[in-house]
Protein backbone atom coordinates (compact mmCIF):
# COMPACT_ATOMS: atom_id res chain seq x y z
CA UNK A 1 0.00 0.00 0.00
CA UNK A 2 1.25 3.90 -0.68
CA UNK A 3 2.33 5.55 2.32
CA UNK A 4 -0.11 8.35 1.85
CA UNK A 5 -2.67 5.53 2.27
CA UNK A 6 -0.74 3.69 5.24
CA UNK A 7 -0.93 6.94 7.21
CA UNK A 8 -4.74 6.94 7.81
CA UNK A 9 -4.37 3.40 9.74
CA UNK A 10 -4.95 4.17 13.48
CA UNK A 11 -6.16 7.72 12.47
CA UNK A 12 -9.41 9.43 13.72
CA UNK A 13 -10.84 11.44 11.17
CA UNK A 14 -13.96 13.50 10.97
CA UNK A 15 -15.82 13.71 7.67
CA UNK A 16 -18.92 16.32 7.43
CA UNK A 17 -21.25 15.68 4.80
CA UNK A 18 -20.21 12.34 5.01
CA UNK A 19 -23.44 10.68 4.02
CA UNK A 20 -23.53 12.08 0.68
CA UNK A 21 -22.34 11.31 -2.70
CA UNK A 22 -17.95 12.18 -1.82
CA UNK A 23 -18.80 11.80 1.51
CA UNK A 24 -19.93 8.22 1.67
CA UNK A 25 -17.44 6.86 -1.18
CA UNK A 26 -14.53 8.61 1.43
CA UNK A 27 -15.36 7.18 4.29
CA UNK A 28 -15.97 4.14 2.78
CA UNK A 29 -12.42 4.28 1.14
CA UNK A 30 -11.22 4.43 4.95
CA UNK A 31 -12.90 2.19 6.43
CA UNK A 32 -10.59 -0.34 4.13
CA UNK A 33 -7.39 1.46 5.23
CA UNK A 34 -7.23 0.65 9.22
CA UNK A 35 -8.51 3.70 10.06
CA UNK A 36 -9.26 4.03 14.32
CA UNK A 37 -12.72 5.80 13.92
CA UNK A 38 -14.23 7.46 11.00
CA UNK A 39 -16.74 10.30 12.57
CA UNK A 40 -19.61 11.06 9.80
CA UNK A 41 -21.61 14.83 11.06
CA UNK A 42 -24.31 14.75 8.66
CA UNK A 43 -27.92 15.97 9.05
CA UNK A 44 -29.27 14.35 5.82
CA UNK A 45 -30.79 17.24 4.18
CA UNK A 46 -29.53 16.37 0.88
CA UNK A 47 -28.36 12.37 1.60
CA UNK A 48 -29.58 9.30 3.06
CA UNK A 49 -28.75 6.77 5.74
CA UNK A 50 -29.20 4.18 3.70
CA UNK A 51 -26.21 5.33 1.70
CA UNK A 52 -23.73 5.59 5.16
CA UNK A 53 -21.43 2.53 4.85
CA UNK A 54 -22.26 0.06 7.63
CA UNK A 55 -18.93 -0.65 9.43
CA UNK A 56 -17.37 -0.96 13.10
CA UNK A 57 -15.54 2.12 12.98
CA UNK A 58 -17.93 4.42 11.44
CA UNK A 59 -19.89 7.03 14.36
CA UNK A 60 -22.87 8.55 12.61
CA UNK A 61 -23.76 12.14 14.00
CA UNK A 62 -26.99 13.41 12.65
CA UNK A 63 -26.79 17.09 12.74
CA UNK A 64 -25.84 20.32 11.39
CA UNK A 65 -22.16 22.05 11.08
CA UNK A 66 -24.24 24.73 12.79
CA UNK A 67 -25.15 22.69 15.59
CA UNK A 68 -22.40 23.51 18.48
CA UNK A 69 -24.06 20.48 20.19
CA UNK A 70 -23.18 18.33 17.37
CA UNK A 71 -20.40 19.60 16.43
CA UNK A 72 -18.65 19.46 20.45
CA UNK A 73 -20.15 15.36 20.23
CA UNK A 74 -17.91 15.36 17.28
CA UNK A 75 -14.75 16.75 18.50
CA UNK A 76 -14.94 15.14 21.68
CA UNK A 77 -13.88 11.90 19.60
CA UNK A 78 -10.52 13.67 18.85
CA UNK A 79 -10.10 13.65 15.49
CA UNK A 80 -6.77 14.32 14.35
CA UNK A 81 -7.85 15.20 10.22
CA UNK A 82 -10.83 16.74 9.26
CA UNK A 83 -12.90 16.78 5.98
CA UNK A 84 -15.41 19.52 5.83
CA UNK A 85 -17.66 18.32 3.05
CA UNK A 86 -20.57 19.51 4.37
CA UNK A 87 -22.34 22.24 2.31
CA UNK A 88 -25.76 23.81 1.11
CA UNK A 89 -25.34 22.16 -2.37
CA UNK A 90 -25.42 24.08 -4.96
CA UNK A 91 -25.99 26.88 -7.46
CA UNK A 92 -29.89 26.45 -8.34
CA UNK A 93 -30.67 25.36 -4.90
CA UNK A 94 -28.80 29.01 -3.36
CA UNK A 95 -30.52 30.95 -5.88
CA UNK A 96 -33.51 29.28 -4.31
CA UNK A 97 -32.71 29.93 -0.52
CA UNK A 98 -29.63 32.42 -0.42
CA UNK A 99 -30.03 32.75 3.37
CA UNK A 100 -29.81 28.92 3.94
CA UNK A 101 -26.75 28.82 1.58
CA UNK A 102 -24.98 31.51 3.64
CA UNK A 103 -25.82 30.09 7.08
CA UNK A 104 -24.87 26.50 6.05
CA UNK A 105 -21.65 27.20 3.49
CA UNK A 106 -20.62 30.43 5.36
CA UNK A 107 -21.25 30.17 9.07
CA UNK A 108 -21.11 26.15 9.20
CA UNK A 109 -17.48 26.39 6.98
CA UNK A 110 -16.46 29.12 10.32
CA UNK A 111 -17.68 26.92 12.96
CA UNK A 112 -16.19 23.68 11.94
CA UNK A 113 -12.95 26.01 11.14
CA UNK A 114 -12.86 27.33 15.05
CA UNK A 115 -13.59 23.65 16.19
CA UNK A 116 -11.11 22.28 14.48
CA UNK A 117 -8.36 25.13 15.30
CA UNK A 118 -9.21 24.73 19.11
CA UNK A 119 -9.01 20.96 18.83
CA UNK A 120 -5.40 21.26 17.27
CA UNK A 121 -6.07 19.04 14.38
CA UNK A 122 -3.41 18.02 12.71
CA UNK A 123 -5.31 18.75 8.80
CA UNK A 124 -8.28 20.57 7.55
CA UNK A 125 -9.28 19.86 3.96
CA UNK A 126 -11.82 21.96 2.15
CA UNK A 127 -13.92 20.81 -0.49
CA UNK A 128 -14.26 24.05 -2.26
CA UNK A 129 -16.20 24.09 -6.07
CA UNK A 130 -13.77 24.78 -9.34
CA UNK A 131 -16.76 25.21 -11.06
CA UNK A 132 -17.97 28.16 -8.96
CA UNK A 133 -15.27 30.13 -7.87
CA UNK A 134 -13.72 30.77 -11.17
CA UNK A 135 -16.27 32.98 -12.85
CA UNK A 136 -16.93 33.02 -16.48
CA UNK A 137 -14.21 35.24 -16.93
CA UNK A 138 -11.58 32.52 -15.83
CA UNK A 139 -8.88 31.68 -19.11
CA UNK A 140 -8.97 28.22 -19.92
CA UNK A 141 -7.76 25.50 -18.56
CA UNK A 142 -8.96 26.69 -15.41
CA UNK A 143 -5.46 27.08 -12.89
CA UNK A 144 -5.36 28.21 -9.10
CA UNK A 145 -4.37 31.10 -9.35
CA UNK A 146 -7.07 33.34 -10.79
CA UNK A 147 -10.00 34.18 -9.30
CA UNK A 148 -13.07 36.15 -10.11
CA UNK A 149 -14.97 38.31 -8.49
CA UNK A 150 -17.47 38.45 -10.65
CA UNK A 151 -19.92 35.27 -9.44
CA UNK A 152 -23.25 34.44 -10.46
CA UNK A 153 -24.71 32.50 -7.66
CA UNK A 154 -24.66 32.71 -3.61
CA UNK A 155 -23.42 29.15 -3.81
CA UNK A 156 -20.35 30.97 -5.72
CA UNK A 157 -20.09 33.06 -3.25
CA UNK A 158 -20.25 31.36 0.24
CA UNK A 159 -17.23 28.50 -1.32
CA UNK A 160 -14.96 31.51 -2.04
CA UNK A 161 -15.75 33.07 1.37
CA UNK A 162 -15.21 29.45 2.68
CA UNK A 163 -11.79 29.53 1.03
CA UNK A 164 -11.03 33.03 2.35
CA UNK A 165 -11.77 31.39 6.18
CA UNK A 166 -9.50 28.80 5.81
CA UNK A 167 -6.82 31.31 4.29
CA UNK A 168 -7.72 33.23 7.75
CA UNK A 169 -7.14 30.56 10.06
CA UNK A 170 -4.15 29.30 8.17
CA UNK A 171 -2.22 32.94 8.68
CA UNK A 172 -3.73 34.03 11.72
CA UNK A 173 -3.61 30.12 13.59
CA UNK A 174 -1.12 28.14 11.39
CA UNK A 175 -3.99 25.62 11.08
CA UNK A 176 -3.02 23.22 8.61
CA UNK A 177 -5.41 24.00 5.62
CA UNK A 178 -6.05 22.27 2.23
CA UNK A 179 -8.44 24.12 -0.32
CA UNK A 180 -9.33 21.38 -2.63
CA UNK A 181 -11.69 22.29 -5.93
CA UNK A 182 -13.77 20.18 -7.10
CA UNK A 183 -15.07 19.61 -10.95
CA UNK A 184 -18.48 18.12 -11.78
CA UNK A 185 -18.39 14.91 -9.24
CA UNK A 186 -20.30 12.12 -10.33
CA UNK A 187 -20.02 8.17 -9.36
CA UNK A 188 -22.16 5.98 -7.50
CA UNK A 189 -23.62 7.49 -4.14
CA UNK A 190 -25.13 10.94 -5.82
CA UNK A 191 -28.94 9.97 -5.35
CA UNK A 192 -31.70 12.22 -8.28
CA UNK A 193 -32.94 15.44 -6.95
CA UNK A 194 -34.53 18.83 -8.44
CA UNK A 195 -30.73 20.21 -7.25
CA UNK A 196 -28.50 17.92 -7.99
CA UNK A 197 -25.98 16.97 -10.64
CA UNK A 198 -26.61 16.35 -14.60
CA UNK A 199 -25.21 12.73 -14.34
CA UNK A 200 -27.56 10.92 -11.79
CA UNK A 201 -30.55 12.76 -12.98
CA UNK A 202 -29.72 12.08 -16.64
CA UNK A 203 -29.27 8.20 -15.42
CA UNK A 204 -33.02 8.56 -13.13
CA UNK A 205 -34.48 9.87 -16.54
CA UNK A 206 -33.33 7.38 -18.87
CA UNK A 207 -34.41 4.82 -17.05
CA UNK A 208 -37.64 5.96 -16.54
CA UNK A 209 -37.75 6.04 -20.08
CA UNK A 210 -38.10 10.00 -20.16
CA UNK A 211 -36.38 12.49 -22.65
CA UNK A 212 -33.17 14.30 -20.99
CA UNK A 213 -33.68 17.96 -20.70
CA UNK A 214 -30.62 19.87 -22.26
CA UNK A 215 -30.46 23.60 -20.97
CA UNK A 216 -29.60 25.60 -23.08
CA UNK A 217 -26.52 24.19 -25.28
CA UNK A 218 -25.83 21.06 -25.94
CA UNK A 219 -22.18 21.70 -26.77
CA UNK A 220 -21.90 22.83 -23.65
CA UNK A 221 -18.71 21.24 -21.87
CA UNK A 222 -17.99 20.21 -18.12
CA UNK A 223 -15.14 18.29 -16.60
CA UNK A 224 -16.52 15.24 -15.18
CA UNK A 225 -14.63 13.78 -12.50
CA UNK A 226 -15.37 10.42 -11.21
CA UNK A 227 -15.94 10.19 -7.70
CA UNK A 228 -13.05 7.68 -6.63
CA UNK A 229 -10.62 9.84 -8.46
CA UNK A 230 -11.65 12.72 -5.99
CA UNK A 231 -11.66 10.66 -2.90
CA UNK A 232 -7.92 9.48 -3.96
CA UNK A 233 -7.25 13.45 -4.39
CA UNK A 234 -8.77 14.42 -0.77
CA UNK A 235 -6.33 11.27 0.74
CA UNK A 236 -3.70 12.53 -0.61
CA UNK A 237 -4.71 16.46 0.31
CA UNK A 238 -4.09 14.92 3.65
CA UNK A 239 -0.90 13.24 3.62
CA UNK A 240 1.41 15.56 1.61
CA UNK A 241 3.16 18.47 3.44
CA UNK A 242 3.11 20.15 -0.15
CA UNK A 243 -0.17 20.42 -0.37
CA UNK A 244 -0.69 22.69 3.31
CA UNK A 245 -1.78 25.77 2.42
CA UNK A 246 -2.42 25.48 -1.47
CA UNK A 247 -5.36 25.86 -3.30
CA UNK A 248 -5.26 22.84 -5.85
CA UNK A 249 -7.84 21.45 -8.53
CA UNK A 250 -9.09 18.17 -8.43
CA UNK A 251 -10.56 17.26 -11.90
CA UNK A 252 -10.09 14.61 -14.66
CA UNK A 253 -8.56 17.55 -17.41
CA UNK A 254 -11.18 16.68 -19.91
CA UNK A 255 -14.05 17.92 -21.55
CA UNK A 256 -17.46 16.08 -22.50
CA UNK A 257 -19.87 17.74 -23.84
CA UNK A 258 -23.80 17.32 -22.58
CA UNK A 259 -25.13 16.64 -25.67
CA UNK A 260 -22.92 13.46 -26.10
CA UNK A 261 -23.40 13.24 -22.49
CA UNK A 262 -26.67 12.55 -22.44
CA UNK A 263 -26.18 10.15 -26.02
CA UNK A 264 -24.22 7.93 -23.99
CA UNK A 265 -26.00 7.52 -20.82
CA UNK A 266 -29.47 7.06 -23.87
CA UNK A 267 -27.27 3.90 -24.81
CA UNK A 268 -26.11 2.36 -22.01
CA UNK A 269 -29.55 2.50 -20.72
CA UNK A 270 -31.57 1.02 -24.06
CA UNK A 271 -33.68 4.93 -23.54
CA UNK A 272 -35.47 5.57 -27.07
CA UNK A 273 -36.67 8.90 -25.75
CA UNK A 274 -33.81 11.12 -26.93
CA UNK A 275 -32.93 14.63 -25.57
CA UNK A 276 -34.90 17.67 -25.15
CA UNK A 277 -33.71 21.68 -25.22
CA UNK A 278 -34.89 23.47 -22.66
CA UNK A 279 -34.53 27.17 -21.41
CA UNK A 280 -31.25 28.02 -20.00
CA UNK A 281 -30.82 29.38 -16.59
CA UNK A 282 -29.96 32.68 -16.05
CA UNK A 283 -27.00 32.01 -13.65
CA UNK A 284 -25.44 29.26 -15.87
CA UNK A 285 -22.86 31.56 -17.80
CA UNK A 286 -20.24 29.03 -18.37
CA UNK A 287 -20.57 26.95 -22.44
CA UNK A 288 -17.38 25.09 -21.39
CA UNK A 289 -15.62 24.16 -17.96
CA UNK A 290 -11.67 22.24 -18.28
CA UNK A 291 -9.26 22.32 -15.52
CA UNK A 292 -6.02 22.04 -15.01
CA UNK A 293 -4.16 19.94 -12.82
CA UNK A 294 -0.68 20.14 -12.77
CA UNK A 295 -0.53 21.61 -9.54
CA UNK A 296 -2.22 18.72 -8.23
CA UNK A 297 0.34 16.42 -9.94
CA UNK A 298 3.30 18.21 -9.34
CA UNK A 299 1.59 18.86 -5.30
CA UNK A 300 -0.07 15.40 -4.77
CA UNK A 301 0.97 13.33 -7.18
CA UNK A 302 -2.04 13.21 -7.94
CA UNK A 303 -3.55 11.29 -11.42
CA UNK A 304 -6.99 10.51 -12.10
CA UNK A 305 -7.61 6.84 -13.69
CA UNK A 306 -11.21 6.25 -14.81
CA UNK A 307 -12.12 6.61 -18.05
CA UNK A 308 -15.69 8.91 -18.66
CA UNK A 309 -17.56 5.81 -20.39
CA UNK A 310 -16.46 3.30 -17.54
CA UNK A 311 -17.01 5.59 -15.14
CA UNK A 312 -20.74 6.17 -16.29
CA UNK A 313 -21.32 2.34 -16.56
CA UNK A 314 -20.27 2.00 -12.84
CA UNK A 315 -22.31 4.73 -11.79
CA UNK A 316 -25.55 2.86 -14.14
CA UNK A 317 -24.65 -0.50 -12.06
CA UNK A 318 -24.99 1.50 -8.91
CA UNK A 319 -28.65 2.63 -9.44
CA UNK A 320 -29.70 -0.85 -10.65
CA UNK A 321 -28.56 -2.10 -7.61
CA UNK A 322 -29.70 0.37 -5.59
CA UNK A 323 -32.90 1.09 -7.57
CA UNK A 324 -35.65 0.74 -5.17
CA UNK A 325 -33.78 3.12 -2.53
CA UNK A 326 -33.20 5.52 -5.05
CA UNK A 327 -36.57 5.61 -6.83
CA UNK A 328 -38.30 6.35 -3.55
CA UNK A 329 -35.54 8.92 -2.56
CA UNK A 330 -35.25 10.92 -5.46
CA UNK A 331 -37.41 14.27 -5.09
CA UNK A 332 -38.38 16.73 -8.05
CA UNK A 333 -40.68 18.79 -5.85
CA UNK A 334 -42.95 21.88 -7.11
CA UNK A 335 -40.47 25.62 -5.94
CA UNK A 336 -39.04 28.35 -7.75
CA UNK A 337 -36.31 25.75 -10.00
CA UNK A 338 -39.04 24.05 -11.57
CA UNK A 339 -39.32 24.23 -14.97
CA UNK A 340 -37.22 21.68 -16.08
CA UNK A 341 -38.72 18.78 -14.16
CA UNK A 342 -42.43 20.38 -15.56
CA UNK A 343 -40.91 19.95 -19.04
CA UNK A 344 -39.43 16.41 -18.67
CA UNK A 345 -43.32 15.26 -17.98
CA UNK A 346 -43.99 15.20 -20.86
CA UNK A 347 -44.11 11.86 -22.57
Amino acid sequence: MSKYLDFYEGKIILVTGGAGAIGSNLCRRMTDLKTKLIIILDNLSSSYEWNIPSKQNILFIKGSVTDDICLKRAFNENPSIVFHLAAFFANQNSVDYPERDLEVNGLGTLKVLEYSNLAKVERFIYASSGCSIYGNESPLPLREEFMSMHLTTPYQITKMVGELYCNFFANHYNLKVVKTRFFNSYGPGEVPGQYRNVIPNFIYWAMKKLPLPITGNINATRDFTYVEDLVDGLLRAGYYEKAVGEEINLASAREIKIGELAQMINDLTNNKRGIKVVGKRVWDTKDRLLASIDKAKELLRYEPKMSFEQGLKNTIKWFKQNWENIDRSASFPPGVSSSVREQIRER
